[in-house]
């Protein structure tokens, strides 16, 4: 099969898996949320059957619905019961293949950054694989720990788990990959516990309830703490997986405290909603925090990418910078194409890109000037471009080109 052909190919592939990951996504969040909206607006009242927790009635559709809970399960159970468990484990092996695909065979493009740790792409591969599985154990072990006997002490103890891992991945990946492997490293933790956790759990219950024996409590008990955390946790994941699409979150200075913001975002988001349909009051106070942490993360992202400039490069940059208006553009032109034009061509020669990414090419002068808001963003504010710095583009270059941006085209 010719080059082309296999690129194409590859990227359809990609597209399919991101969709997949996307739909099955969906179905998880949909199916965690609704049942953690409904435990939470059980009402509970004289009446009900023994072992009923509480009930809730529901119209949708055109329909009314009577639902019940019960505390372990009622005293005959029917032949078929409906399991809410593939929508997880699929969305997990959707995003997996799409890491594999996008971040594993594309290493050098995307999860690797000589400036932050230069690693080959088999070694970037096994600290990825090994981070997922050892943040699965760590986690379980202090779910299991006396610290997890008290819900707040050991989410505290699981933020602090949140902010080692993001600073961590930051040291070792780039700043798009750290961010996403900070949403995969969650997104693990709450398939892992749908399938070693709540659904072995309940397939115990059953069991002994079939067989006439009297379930443990805990095992009830422990299902229903990991649900929660996988509540909480589902709109930071969310976010980290969309931040690989916008630089000023990823390869900004504080990527990795923007990353942990996010988590405390999630925490005031759900908080209101599960307030709410809990009592039918939300309180109020959580959006005013969600926007004061938005305004920090915004803020943060504001702050330059400090640049190591040695000391030749530090004269050639002033000499640059003094340089007349066209000339000083003529410089950031030849900066592009040296840097970035391989890929973003009309033919790009870099091998396994056969379109230009997003469909913008930087050619010509006016392409330049077309695009220099994104040239700014991508190269100088943050350095998310090139990927992985893989066309090596020096610091003083990138000063170059915000200097240009900032008194020329965005000072016109």
């Amino acid at each position: 099969m010719d080059p082309i052909t296999t690129a194409l190919l590859w990227d359809w592939l990609a597209f399919a898996l991101r969709w997949l990951h996307v739909i099955t996504g969906i179905a998880w969040i949909g199916s965690s949320f609704y049942f953690i909206a409904l435990d939470l607006s059980l009402k509970r009242h004289g009446g009900l059957p023994a072992g009923v927790d509480g009930e809730a009635w529901q119209v949708h559709g055109g329909g009314f619905y009577n639902i019940r809970k019960y505390l372990v399960a009622p005293d005959a159970l029917p032949e078929q019961l409906t399991w809410f468990k593939w929508e997880s484990y699929s969305t997990w092996l959707s995003g997996f293949a799409l890491l594999a695909v996008m971040y594993y065979a594309g290493a050098e493009l995307y999860l690797i950054d000589p400036s932050v740790m230069d690693l080959t792409p088999a070694e970037a591969v096994g600290i990825s694989l090994a981070s997922l599985a050892l943040g699965w154990l760590a986690y379980d072990a202090l779910c299991r720990s006396p610290i997890g006997r008290d819900q707040t002490r050991l989410m505290l103890v699981l933020f602090g788990l949140l902010v080692a891992m993001a600073w961590g991945y930051t040291q070792v990946f780039s700043g798009r990959a750290a961010l996403l492997h900070l949403g995969a490293f969650t997104a693990t933790i709450m398939s892992a516990n749908v399938f070693f956790i709540i659904i072995p759990n309940q397939k115990v219950v059953v069991a002994d309830l079939k067989a006439g024996r009297e379930p443990a409590p805990h095992l009830g008990a422990q299902a229903k703490q990991r649900s929660l955390h996988n509540n909480y946790l589902t709109l930071p994941v969310v976010f980290l997986m969309l931040s690989n699409h916008y630089p000023l979150a990823f390869a900004s200075a504080w990527n990795w405290v923007i990353a942990t913001l996010v988590f405390l975002m999630g925490v005031t988001i759900r908080h209101y909603f599960n307030t709410l349909h809990a009592t039918g009051r939300g309180p109020l106070w959580t959006w005013g925090a969600t926007a004061a942490i938005f305004a920090l993360i915004t803020a943060l992202s504001f702050a330059p990418r400090p640049l190591k400039l040695e000391p030749e490069a530090q004269a050639l940059e002033g000499a640059t910078l003094r340089l007349a208006s066209a000339a000083e553009f003529e410089e950031v032109h030849v900066t592009v194409l040296g840097r970035c034009a391989m890929c973003h061509a009309a033919e790009p020669f870099w091998d396994g890109i056969v379109r230009p990414p997003k469909g913008v090419v930087l050619e010509t002068e006016d392409d330049v000037l077309r695009q220099a808001r994104a040239i700014y963003l991508q190269a100088a504010h943050t350095n998310a471009m090139p990927p992985g710095n893989i066309t090596y583009m020096e610091d003083w270059e990138r000063a170059l080109i915000a200097r240009w941006y900032r008194d020329g085209v965005a000072g016109d």
